[in-house]
């Protein structure tokens, strides 16, 4: 599986941890959409580039992590066709699989600890989208952003 992961300055340190999780534990390839460091950035641009990427079939999925999660996840979720999900602990990653079909997870590394984000990575991981009355309302999401994106 082919993973798209980008954070901001607030994320670069647990976004270097999932990386190494994501190819040792997972055997993934990833692709580092940035940032570099921990000098101030804009956590929009990466959203972005995630969001870009998993959309255009360069990633299977995409994780993008921020301070709180928040910032980010707005904006990936601002690209068509992406569905992200800012997740706190291991239900919400199971349920954002099984049910909407989240192809991005977003994460908050000021608010949960690495072995939280750890757990929380190795559900969203392992979960499968359940379809059935679950595709009718992605189908439903689907339709609004294509309402607004003409």
């Amino acid at each position: 599986m082919k993973i798209a992961i980008g954070s901001d300055h607030g994320g670069f340190e647990l976004k270097q941890k999932i990386i190494q999780e994501l190819t040792q534990t997972y055997g993934a390839e990833v692709v580092d959409c940035g940032c570099d460091g921990t000098d101030s950035v804009d956590y929009p641009d990466y959203g972005r580039k995630v969001g870009e990427t998993v959309v255009s079939g360069d990633a299977d999925r995409g994780i993008v992590i921020c301070g709180t999660g928040i910032g980010i996840s707005i904006s990936a979720n601002k690209v068509p066709g992406v569905r992200a999900a800012l997740c706190t602990n291991e239900y919400m990653a199971k349920m954002s699989r099984q049910h909407n079909n989240a192809n991005v997870l977003a994460m908050g590394a000021r608010v949960i600890g690495d072995e939280l984000a750890k757990e929380i990575l190795r559900v969203w991981m392992t979960t499968d989208f359940e379809g059935g009355r679950h595709q009718r309302r992605i189908d439903k999401i689907s339709a609004i952003e294509e309402k607004y994106n003409r």
